[in-house]
């Protein structure tokens, strides 16, 4: 029986969707909404001493990692899916370079956020 590396990818792909269904209506609406119009939270909330204090913070740096890591890989295979519901071809070439740019990201985000000091 031949091995896959596709379980990997579809638990990326699924938790990055289920991270976006529980937190990414919420981010839009702080970051888009909430803090700009002041609803319901303070416009200091997102000034630039609180956000590099929440980016230096080990836990900062996780939470905004995850984030951006499998919301990339997420988006990854939807966009693949939706090649091939257009009816592209989506080979292993297409496959490669989807899931080649997804990690590129993903390291490019790791590094910067690591070189963000404490």
């Amino acid at each position: 029986m031949k091995r896959s590396n596709e379980p990997v990818f579809w638990s990326l792909f699924g938790a990055g969707g289920m991270l976006s269904a529980l937190i990414g209506a919420a981010l839009v609406f702080v970051t888009g909404i909430g803090v700009p119009l002041a609803l319901l939270l303070s416009p200091d909330l997102m000034q630039y001493q609180n956000m590099l204090a929440f980016t230096q913070h080990w836990l900062g740096k996780l939470v905004i990692f995850a984030v951006i890591a499998l919301f990339l890989w997420h988006a990854t295979l939807r966009i693949l899916l939706l090649l091939h519901d257009f009816g592209f071809r989506t080979g292993i070439g297409t496959k490669f370079i989807g899931n080649g740019l997804a990690l590129l990201c993903t390291l490019a985000a790791a590094y910067l956020l690591l070189a963000l000091g404490s």
